[in-house]
């Protein structure tokens, strides 16, 4: 099997991985994943794809992630895996698609707004 390349993004982050058979070593910017995501919950969305397909064992995955911040950027390589996922084996698609991680999550942070207070984003609501 040769490499796979995906992109995966979400909010500002952009993550590229390099998927190849292996013994399940995750590398994210030449770190060990346990060392540049270092809380549970992000390492446990990292590896969810592979989890959910039976696949922790069998691959390495080198990653490339750059922008925003780690919940963004453990969620773009989420996304990237599982698009790899569905290039490994096309039955991997009907097991991702409905937990929702094959799809682009839309969601950016709106604008400030010139005339506000400082973190605020939206003027005073009223009615008339």
């Amino acid at each position: 099997m040769a490499t796979i390349h995906k992109i995966g993004r979400r909010k500002t982050a952009v993550a590229r991985i390099y998927l190849s058979e292996g013994t399940g070593k995750i590398t994210v910017n030449k770190k060990e994943l346990e060392v540049y995501f270092p809380t549970a919950t992000l390492q446990y969305k990292v590896r969810q794809p592979l989890s959910m397909t039976n696949n922790v064992e069998g691959f390495d995955v080198k990653v490339n992630v750059y922008g925003g911040g780690i919940t963004g950027q453990a969620e773009a390589v989420r996304m990237a895996i599982a698009r790899a996922m569905c290039e490994v084996d096309a039955e991997n698609r009907g097991i991702l698609k409905p937990e929702g991680l094959l799809t682009r999550d839309p969601r950016m942070v709106e604008r400030k707004k010139f005339g506000q207070k400082k973190a605020r984003k939206r003027f005073q609501f009223s009615k008339r």
